[in-house]
């Protein structure tokens, strides 16, 4: 009898707590900290990348990498000695083997990354991540059973719009800026030069469209693998840095020229101190990005959390304008401004499909106590 009882009881409590929003406050509630955290991690480390990856004679790429994540692991395990974390697991060699190729894939996507930034300005690098959110939301289509809405699918539209603007503007600024000014004719000097420009343009298009694939390979597989390993957040950025570091030194001895000469030209005498601390910085900042990679990941989504960067584009494009000097053109703010609103309207979308979810989730309620 009191079963019975209970049982309405228990219906109009859910719909209650359905029609009053309080699963989705829940919900929103426990996303904001890890989107927030993540943000402000990748502005820190797009900034500083670019800040020691934007020298003239700058090719190190894989020390640079094995270096930030030395001192990465480093800072976790001090972090670990003093007590404030608990929950990362001793090292155990079948862990490590699963986590192999994650690993391996985010060394692919930071590499790519860093390459991108040495030839791209960061307005346009930022928007062409929009990219990535499309081919991960396709694949959580095909990997987790998600689903792509007709208001989704417009704002695809308009992040591709918008990486076409960037692209536009940054060629004819490039262009525009390598063409002597005051000439009648072209000499062959001017030429020389154009074919410099556009020859790093297309170096830095290819290591972007090499990046936006290795991205969501890595977004998809890494969320699959926490499913599988059951790692915490603090247990695969301890893995990632970690299971890095030997692959990016073998590729640094076998790849990069370590003669004095290119240390000189990579770490010049009057700004290496100041190169080294930035490096160091970074290691320091790469475990907030791995660790709320990871949160955002599991607490929400693999495509809102990649939406997420998108909507970070404004400040990381302003913070490119206000420390390099990146230009400030009618087609830059253009791309930014329409980016910008794809990530809005995918937001609308992402909310839209969620009350729709719990729409149905309300109708077809199970009751919360057992049938006698």
């Amino acid at each position: 009898m009191a079963s019975s009882s209970s049982k309405p009881a228990d219906e109009a409590e859910l719909r209650k707590a359905l029609a009053t929003g309080a699963v989705k406050d829940s919900f929103a509630t426990s996303a904001v900290p890890p989107i927030a955290c993540y943000c402000l991690a990748s502005i820190l480390m797009t900034v500083i990348n670019k800040f020691v990856v934007s020298g003239a004679n700058f090719s190190m790429n894989f020390l640079l990498l094995c270096i930030q994540s030395t001192v990465c692991i480093g800072c976790v395990m001090l972090v670990k000695k003093a007590g404030i974390i608990s929950t990362l697991r001793d090292f155990n060699m079948e862990d490590a083997k699963a986590w192999f190729p994650i690993s391996f894939m985010l060394v692919t996507v930071i590499y790519t990354g860093s390459k991108s930034l040495q030839y791209l300005s960061i307005p346009v690098y930022t928007i062409f991540k929009n990219l990535t959110i499309i081919l991960i939301a396709y694949g959580e289509v095909l990997w987790f059973g998600g689903r792509v809405t007709s208001l989704t699918f417009i704002s695809f539209i308009f992040m591709v719009i918008s990486s076409v603007i960037a692209a536009w503007s940054d060629v004819s600024g490039a262009l525009g800026d390598s063409m002597p000014t005051g000439s009648s004719g072209i000499s062959a000097g001017s030429l020389h030069i154009v074919q410099g420009v556009v020859r790093n343009l297309n170096g830095g298009y290819f290591w972007m469209l090499v990046n936006c694939l290795s991205s969501a390979v890595y977004v998809l597989s890494m969320r699959k693998r926490i499913k599988v390993t059951g790692f915490s957040d603090w247990d695969s950025m301890f893995y990632n840095n970690l299971l890095s570091i030997p692959i990016l030194a073998v590729f640094s001895f076998i790849v990069e020229d370590w003669g004095s000469e290119n240390l000189a030209r990579n770490f010049p005498p009057q700004t290496r101190h100041l190169l080294l601390s930035a490096i160091a910085f970074s290691g320091a900042a790469a475990v907030g990005i791995s660790f709320t990679t990871a949160w955002c990941i599991r607490t929400t989504s693999s495509t809102t959390y990649s939406m997420v960067g998108a909507l970070n584009k404004l400040p990381v494009a302003a913070s490119g304008m206000l420390f390099f000097g990146d230009a400030v053109t009618a087609g830059s703010v253009s791309a930014v401004g329409v980016g910008f609103f794809a990530g809005l309207l995918y937001a609308v979308a992402k909310n839209n499909q969620k009350k729709a979810e719990m729409r149905l989730q309300g109708d077809a309620i199970i009751p919360l106590v057992n049938r006698k």
